[in-house]
């Protein structure tokens, strides 16, 4: 079912991304972007960053001494946004794939599984300080204070799910899925994951007992974030209509936090774009600009993501065929 529904947000978001285009003119808004030349190509740099700083981020959420090497944790996490960026999986695939990649290349299962589920409440937490940040912003620029009032609840009723979610994590919920799903199937693979249901749990418990930890990887977390601002200064800057780093910051905290909130619609498609398109009215932006703008940004997905559901695809083939290879080897 939720594949069906990323399916149907994939198809209204591209919809509603290139009905915002046809509105403001394919020609104005290809203009723009035309007359910028080459340097646009290099927008990308301007997030690079972010790969970076969440290797951090998720690394500190391995027990001392016993974390993967930067190198494991930079290529799954780049595979895993890959998936999550360009395929309709919700925003939850490329973090099975994280957790997947660790444990093929040698790391626990249940280490590996629980800093996932962490990693991502964590992402969760720092979108929330993100968002904040934005909706101080949109004070100073929005008059409309059902908007602010609107935007202030929203992330309250955020803060309190995933507060409740990370008290169910430290209760045990990979064990709580498991025996609930074995007493409904009845099914004997669910009973046998019983075991390494506990141990993630157990896993999950002792990360958030690291609580110093932790504490960083939400910091390092939310400085990913508010690094992501240089990415829309830059595509402004290029575009030839430079914004300030607050405008920026602006644009940026509330069109990610909305393209987030989103998730269901892959990368979100014509969400992010009628965002740029509405909160670049409030600081006097042109939408056409602002369409450019999105467009600008989503150069990355050609020039980083893709790469990376390439170098997904080898890695995987690369174990199909390697325990292809030692199955024969075995054959008498």
């Amino acid at each position: 079912m939720a594949k069906l529904i990323s399916y149907i947000g994939l198809v209204v978001g591209l919809v509603v991304m290139t009905g915002l285009i046809a509105w403001q003119g394919l020609g104005d808004v290809t203009d723009i972007i035309l007359a910028s030349g080459w340097p646009i190509l290099l927008v990308p740099l301007a997030w690079s960053p972010t790969v970076f700083l969440g290797s951090i981020s998720w690394r500190l959420l391995f027990a001392p001494g016993h974390e993967p090497t930067f190198k494991q944790i930079f290529m799954a996490l780049w595979m895993g946004r890959s998936i999550n960026t360009l395929l309709p999986v919700a925003s939850l695939g490329g973090e099975v794939v994280k957790a997947r990649m660790l444990i093929l290349w040698g790391y626990p299962k249940a280490e590996a599984g629980a800093s996932v589920v962490v990693d991502k409440t964590v992402q969760v937490f720092g979108t929330i300080i993100w968002g904040l940040i934005g909706v101080s912003l949109l004070v100073h620029y929005s008059v409309e204070q059902d908007l602010i009032a609107a935007a202030i609840t929203g992330f309250a009723v955020l803060g309190a799910a995933v507060a409740a979610f990370v008290m169910v994590q430290k209760a045990g919920i990979a064990s709580a899925v498991v025996r609930s799903a074995h007493r409904v199937t009845k099914a004997d693979l669910f009973a046998d994951m019983k075991d390494g249901a506990d141990d993630v749990d157990a896993c999950v418990r002792a990360i958030y007992g690291r609580w110093g930890r932790l504490l960083a990887s939400t910091i390092w977390r939310t400085v990913t974030l508010l690094l992501q601002t240089a990415e829309v200064w830059a595509a402004a800057y290029v575009l030839g209509h430079p914004l300030t780093v607050m405008e920026a910051m602006f644009l940026k905290s509330m069109t990610s936090t909305l393209s987030d909130v989103a998730f269901m619609i892959p990368n979100a498609y014509g969400i992010q774009e009628g965002a740029f398109v509405v909160l670049g009215a409030m600081i006097g932006q042109p939408p056409d600009l602002m369409l450019a703008v999105s467009i600008a940004i989503r150069i990355r997905e050609l020039l980083v993501d893709l790469p990376g559901l390439a170098i997904w695809q080898h890695a995987e083939g690369k174990h199909f065929f390697t325990k292809r290879r030692m199955s024969e080897a075995e054959k008498p």
